[in-house]
């Protein structure tokens, strides 16, 4: 029987998979590819229950408009609701200028869609105010990767390096619920000699099969790996020699890192100083060692100088630029590595340029046919859009994104979202924030189309179109054709996916992120490219960055001075408690998708605060009665689950739900100045029984 080649729709590992035809509901089956490297026939529960989205029964099959009768969404053809949103965003753009259009995008779309949707924005609307959700995932980290290597690539190096080494330094990261089917290659580092450290809030499944667990207070990762380096200084562990020849800007990191002693940094961190110490010779004993980050570090109104901190520490130790050894971010989204590489970010242009490069500007505007002075400047960051809908930006256009569950202080953005002129939403279901618009599109979805992702490791993957999607449900490239058309451009937004990748790679030709000598039948051939990989670059693309020279005019490493400061918000009497967020193995983001399959949801049916018994004892809480957890920015209620794997002045929730145990009600949009990342990770909360007769 006939199987198509793919990619799971989720996390930024793409696991490959076959689709095979089905008799049920769902059309296909998903079975084992044990011949892709990444995950080697391995799934988690979200890729093996894939297929039970393209039901019908719980995605849109036709588009909806808002009625101004009913205030309803209501059935309609394509070309009424096409129509609708080329006069909605029109009369906002004639009305109150360019700008008062935004758009709005996500790390699941594939490059192609993310592509289209940078120009569409820049050429078709002419606006600057287009970012991506991808903005709350590895955008810390992609600014360290920048200042420190001139060049961000989730991780330098294949995944298959990392049993090879001889420590991992994993940090704010738990891959045994977020990306499980790579845990193995944590398990291979074991079985091989090496040596893992997990750094992290709780005891996770991950941080249980770690060597060593160091579990700080949430916010203070940027003092701990100023506080090692520090070790690692007084106890002459440095490479003096790779400090010399590669990298430059040491004496200044150095003595900034000499002013976090253990002691105080015991005293910020709550991690002992033998535990410290222990951690250093872990990580410098061996030749080798990696140090790697997720988003526990990265979402902090400090990520960008907290990655530059652990990237120092590479630095310092001559764990970089060599075989085996190397920082590396873990890549959240799907394509969120390809997803800010190719312009819907809003500083971008394809090929990972610089919106303010005039160079890039030319060179992008002659393969988009236009007048360089015409390409708009650079807009806001993810949540400032969000925050300037309904006043600065009256109109959006919003793709694969659910900001009504994953934004930062939640109930503002949903307030912001409803102050709209227009609201427009192609998604694959009814979600949240679909639910607010006033044309909703229904789009194809990954087992649908054939397209291109970039995973955590930087290869160009190819999924495939296995199954012809239903009736009335069309791809995010024909809605842009068809917008574009309606805005009086004819030529320019082709809606097959290889015609846009050709143009996608002229367009990169020559950037960071060159992908021009990738094509489809290439990515195929190799088990995918990994860029850069200019036109005369013939094979697998660069496997591995920066063994001879770093991506900066001198080739070299910059080190980065960096201090410890403390959190946007501080535990105080009336919110004494840190409150942390992340995920759980059975969902996924916002849960927009995952919510809707009947397995996972039995697996993981709700919101939850999970809490030290010591902390519980004192407000009085009891396993699964519904706590309140009230921050400077709202409430979230949700049951208790008592665990002693948590700090005991920290509690935790998970973030895919809406409603009451929504967790983003809760958070603190403060943003890190380098990279606007939003400080999802840390706030202070209060924490009491909902209901007082659960407390007797």
């Amino acid at each position: 029987m006939h199987t198509t080649a793919t990619h799971c729709p989720y996390c930024a590992l793409q696991c490959g998979m076959n689709l095979r035809p089905a008799a049920g509901e769902t059309a296909v089956d998903v079975v084992e590819r044990e011949d892709f490297p990444v995950n080697r026939g391995a799934l988690c529960g979200k890729g093996r229950t894939a297929p039970a989205l393209l039901s019908s029964r719980v995605r849109l099959t036709e588009p909806l408009i808002r009625t101004h009768a009913t205030g309803t969404l209501e059935p309609a053809t394509w070309e009424e609701a096409l129509d609708a949103i080329a006069e909605g965003l029109g009369r906002t753009r004639r009305t109150h200028g360019a700008d008062a259009v935004g758009v709005f995008g996500g790390g699941g779309l594939t490059n192609e869609k993310a592509y289209a949707l940078g120009k569409f924005a820049r050429v078709a609307l002419g606006t600057s105010q287009i970012d991506y959700n991808g903005r709350f995932c590895m955008s810390s980290a992609a600014a360290a990767h920048q200042r420190a290597f001139g060049l961000d690539r989730g991780l330098p190096f294949p995944l298959e390096d990392i049993p090879r080494t001889g420590c991992v330094i994993l940090v704010g990261s738990n891959l045994a619920e977020t990306m499980p089917p790579a845990l193995r290659y944590l398990t291979e580092l074991r079985e091989n000699g090496g040596t893992l450290i997990v750094i992290d809030p709780r005891r996770t499944r991950t941080a249980a099969q770690a060597d060593l667990h160091l579990a700080p207070r949430p916010g203070t990762d940027l003092a701990l790996a100023l506080g090692l380096l520090h070790l690692v200084v007084a106890e002459g562990r440095t490479d003096e020699a790779f400090i010399a020849e590669r990298t430059t800007g040491w004496p200044e990191a150095r003595a900034a890192a000499m002013a976090h002693w253990p002691e105080l940094v015991e005293r910020i961190t709550g991690v002992p100083v033998p535990k410290l110490r222990k951690a250093v010779s872990m990580f410098c004993t061996p030749s080798t060692g990696m140090v790697l980050t997720a988003r526990g570090p990265e979402q902090q109104a400090k990520g960008t100088d907290t990655v530059s901190a652990w990237i120092n520490l590479c630095l310092a130790t001559g764990r970089a630029g060599r075989p085996h050894s190397g920082y590396g971010c873990l890549t959240g989204q799907g394509n969120g590595q390809g997803g800010r590489e190719h312009g819907q970010k809003a500083d971008q242009l394809p090929g990972y340029r610089k919106l303010t490069d005039p160079a890039a500007r030319a060179h992008v505007a002659a393969v988009w046919g236009v007048d360089p002075d015409s390409l708009p400047g650079p807009g806001r960051s993810a949540y400032e859009l969000l925050d300037a809908l309904g006043q600065d930006v009256r109109a959006l256009l919003l793709m694969g994104s659910n900001p009504v569950v994953s934004a930062p202080h939640a109930s503002r953005i949903e307030d912001r979202i409803r102050s709209l002129d227009f609201l427009a939403v192609a998604d694959v279901v009814l979600s949240e924030t679909a639910a607010l618009a006033d044309v909703v599109l229904p789009v194809t979805q990954w087992a649908e189309e054939t397209g291109t992702t970039t995973n955590l490791e930087g290869r160009v993957l190819l999924r495939r179109q296995a199954l012809t999607p239903p009736p009335g449900v069309r791809s995010d490239l024909h809605v842009l054709h068809g917008l574009a058309a309606r805005l009086g451009i004819d030529k320019g937004f082709p809606e097959d996916p290889e015609e846009v990748f050709g143009e996608l790679r002229r367009a990169s030709a020559g950037g960071p992120a060159d992908y021009s000598g990738i094509s489809y039948r290439a990515i195929e051939e190799h088990q995918g490219v990994f860029w850069p990989c200019p036109e005369d670059t013939p094979g697998p693309g660069t496997r591995r960055l920066f063994l001879d020279r770093f991506a900066t005019d001198d080739g070299r490493a910059r080190f980065i001075p960096v201090a410890h400061r403390a959190s946007a918000e501080l535990p105080d009497a009336d919110y004494p408690i840190l409150l942390t967020t992340g995920r759980v193995v059975s969902q996924y983001q916002s849960g927009a998708q995952t919510r809707r399959v009947a397995e996972l949801n039995a697996a993981a049916p709700g919101a939850f605060v999970e809490l030290h018994p010591r902390l519980a004892d004192r407000i009085g809480a009891v396993e699964g009665a519904p706590l309140a957890v009230t921050s400077r920015r709202g409430r979230a209620v949700a049951p208790a689950r008592i665990t002693d794997t948590i700090r005991p002045d920290t509690v935790f929730m998970p973030f895919h739900w809406p409603g009451e145990g929504r967790a983003n009600t809760l958070t603190n949009p403060a943003l890190d100045p380098v990279s606007r990342m939003p400080e999802f990770k840390t706030c202070a909360v209060r924490v009491e029984p909902a209901d007082p007769a659960a407390a007797t």
